[in-house]
């Protein structure tokens, strides 16, 4: 699939991401979908659990930056900023359901996944459930294809990997034990210096890598690259699978960002009571404000 053709195939805008959603016409992965508009993992907590997710993310705003927020409990249509400079127009400015309009979702109860990859959560919302929207890296991925950089999991339709790796977030309150998750793409070494400066802009959407090169794997403690806990198993630019076998001279190396899918991996180890809702990982909700707009209040 060429850059030119994944464009003119996908939604225009925010609205229109959430509404193909909403009606089940959009079922893959948000990658690359409403180019130029930032993404959003979203996790809705029982509101007793809030104030100390807040301050999980105030302690770990690399794998967890938080960017909005229901504007009080029980509301899945109203969402509040949390981002600093955007207070007056938000990041969500039309329609919005926060149960229906991303295309697949997570239910946990008692920190158990009991339905994966479900169309909505509208049974299953209550009016004590507090709605967090966290940072996603498919937002900076067109600024990548702009610097002619683009992600390989786009260009091949598929899903992004995601690792469970050792790094441990700072505690806070309930949310204790967990450690970073992380995103991955290849790059040549060469590119690695102008990834770094293009990401590096999107600090609200997890900024800059965390680490890269094959040597980077050991020191995450990533279990085996070539199975992603999350997402799917990634290829080289030639198509080729990906593993811990590769040399470190390859040419193609693979490079780690923080993951917003870090706050479900924490709430299973926090052992929560009652019904959480999340995204599916890869499953992103679409926003309303654009990548220029987040670049402008940094």
């Amino acid at each position: 699939m060429t850059i030119e053709t994944m464009q003119n195939s996908v939604s225009k805008t925010g609205l229109d991401a959430r509404l193909a959603a909403r009606h089940n016409k959009h079922t893959t992965p948000t990658a690359g979908i409403s180019p130029g508009y930032i993404q959003a993992n979203m996790i809705v907590l029982p509101s007793r659990y809030a104030a100390d997710f807040r301050n999980l993310c105030a302690r770990n705003p690399v794998p967890c930056p938080l960017i909005a927020e229901s504007s009080s409990t029980g509301s899945f249509s109203s969402i509040k900023t949390c981002i600093k400079g955007l207070e007056d127009r938000g990041v969500v400015s039309t329609e919005c359901d926060l149960r229906t309009d991303l295309a697949r979702y997570m239910v946990y109860k008692n920190s158990k996944l009991v339905a994966s990859h479900v169309q909505d959560v509208i049974e299953q919302w209550t009016e004590d459930h507090v709605a967090f929207l966290i940072g996603c890296s498919y937002s900076f991925e067109t600024e990548l294809i702009r610097a002619g950089l683009p992600p390989q999991h786009i260009l091949l339709g598929r899903n992004v990997s995601m690792y469970r790796t050792t790094t441990r977030l700072c505690p806070a309150g309930v949310f204790v034990g967990g450690t970073y998750v992380v995103s991955m793409r290849m790059y040549k070494r060469s590119q690695i210096g102008r990834v770094r400066e293009v990401t590096s802009r999107f600090g609200v959407t997890h900024g800059e890598p965390v680490d890269w090169g094959w040597e980077a794997v050991g020191r995450l403690g990533i279990r085996d690259l070539g199975e992603p806990e999350w997402g799917d198993a990634p290829v080289l630019k030639g198509g080729f699978a990906v593993d811990d076998g590769d040399r470190e001279d390859e040419e193609e190396v693979p490079v780690f960002w923080g993951c917003g899918v870090t706050p479900q991996d924490a709430v299973m180890r926090a052992g929560l009571e009652g019904v959480v809702l999340a995204h599916a990982p890869g499953y992103m909700l679409v926003l309303d404000v654009k990548d220029e707009d987040i670049l402008d209040v940094l």
